[in-house]
């Protein structure tokens, strides 16, 4: 077992590593630019160490700031968290190349899955569908228009080397082709220093369905379930849950086929997601995450499973705790994200509990929410017998959570779960996007 670990991220996630690496014996050393100072996690961790301004710029993401950290308070390894820079493939290799060990997959693992491009071609490979779209890069006009009027519009552009909505564009006619293509390419080479883009048919209204995956670099697998991710604001997802609603038991033997395979042929170590867009019976490939997910506590609730526990586990001794062949899913999880609406200090924080209640979060009374980063700021997360008994439990703990001093999500998050189109459990991407528009009618 590692004796030391730094954590290469801030707030909540940096929170939840430091509460694993306590149970395992594992001293952790926390990062934090100047905004930060204050930070819970700064306060939880054995060490800290002050890695720059409150531009990620200038801190977070300064790979040389943080391999240094790491170095001179003798870490043995480097946990990215998410975000930052946790697929960021050169960082993974400046990290094994001076000795440390990186929580994630290997390097080239990273190269492979971070390019969608690549990545459709490899999933392909295993058996598991894509959406119709290009098969390379498209980087003109006439070559876009060709593939456009191949696959039928709408059609969506992406970014090979992004996620999170930057780099996207929905195009529904030729003559909004050319200027699309241009503003998505800036954007991915303002976004990930990469301009690619490629062009796939547009669906509508589907799932968002994530496979949870655990592997240890040996060929040893484990299908955590999945994740409905389908609430989303702007590609932003607000609500998770866990099982999707809209994937029939075939349909998740399938998905978990194929993405066994594909994660053992490539001797995937450590956690990661398969995400797929699913439309009636059927399913696509969409990208892999190559990292832990923010969402990843509802896969715990049903699972049982210490993810973050298993994917150190993995990356450092090669092993999991875990029997793939014993999976076993209970109950229903929720989760709801919290996020911050207005920069601020908290001055008052009432968290819920009870059964089944769990609140991640680096919120204290007290506390700073500086401007410069992800809004947010807290995970909600609920688990029941029933999905019935698990919005019931959702929306008793969302009435208990009082933040003061800052603004948040929280009455919307309400508003989304009590909605009949969400208890229905009938719903797509284009979900939030209806509701929204319910409110702006009624004023």
């Amino acid at each position: 077992m590692i004796k030391r670990l730094l954590i290469a991220n801030r707030g909540e996630i940096a929170v939840r590593i430091i509460r694993t690496c306590r149970e395992l014996g594992i001293e952790t050393v926390a990062v934090y630019s100047t905004a930060d100072e204050g930070n819970l996690h700064v306060r939880l961790a054995d060490q800290a160490v002050c890695i720059g301004p409150p531009p990620s710029a200038k801190s977070y993401l300064v790979r040389n700031n943080l391999i240094m950290a790491a170095v001179n308070t003798g870490c043995e390894a480097i946990h990215p968290g998410v975000g930052f820079l946790s697929e960021n493939a050169d960082f993974a290799r400046m990290v094994r190349d001076k000795g440390l060990i990186f929580i994630g997959p290997d390097p080239e693992v990273i190269e492979l899955l971070g390019d969608k491009v690549v990545a459709r071609s490899t999933a392909k490979k295993f058996g598991l569908p894509v959406t119709p779209g290009t098969e390379g890069a498209v980087s003109s006009g006439e070559a876009a228009e060709k593939a456009a009027k191949s696959l039928g519009f709408p059609v969506i552009i992406k970014a090979a080397a992004g996620g999170g909505g930057k780099g996207m564009r929905i195009v529904r006619s030729a003559d909004e082709l050319s200027e699309n293509l241009s503003i998505a390419s800036r954007e991915a080479e303002a976004n990930f220093a990469d301009g690619t883009v490629f062009i796939e048919r547009y669906l509508e209204n589907p799932r968002h369905v994530e496979l949870q995956i655990i592997a240890d670099g040996n060929g040893n697998v484990a299908v955590l379930g999945e994740r409905d991710c389908s609430v989303q604001k702007n590609h932003q997802k607000l609500i998770e849950e866990s099982p999707s609603p809209g994937v029939n038991p075939e349909m998740r033997k399938r998905m978990a086929r194929g993405a066994t395979k594909m994660f053992r042929e490539l001797k995937y170590r450590g956690a990661g997601t398969i995400e797929f867009l699913v439309e009636g019976e059927n399913f696509y490939f969409m990208e892999v995450n190559a990292r832990v997910q923010v969402e990843h506590p509802v896969s715990e609730f049903v699972s049982g499973v210490d993810i973050i526990r298993q994917q150190i586990l993995a990356c450092t001794e090669g092993r999991m705790e875990i029997d793939p062949a014993k999976v076993h899913l209970s109950g229903w999880s929720i989760e709801c994200r919290i996020n911050a609406l207005t920069p601020g200090t908290v001055t008052r924080l009432d968290v819920p509990g009870g059964p089944g209640v769990r609140f991640d979060s680096f919120l204290y009374t007290g506390c700073v929410v500086p401007p410069h980063y992800d809004s947010m700021v807290a995970k909600l997360i609920v688990h029941a017998p029933t999905r019935e008994r698990a919005i019931a439990r959702m929306e008793r703990a969302l009435h208990e959570l009082s933040i003061e001093g800052i603004k948040t999500n929280r009455d919307q998050q309400l508003r989304i779960i009590g909605h009949q189109i969400f208890r229905s459990g009938d719903f797509g991407t284009s979900y939030y996007a209806e509701i929204q528009k319910e409110v702006e009618r009624a004023g």
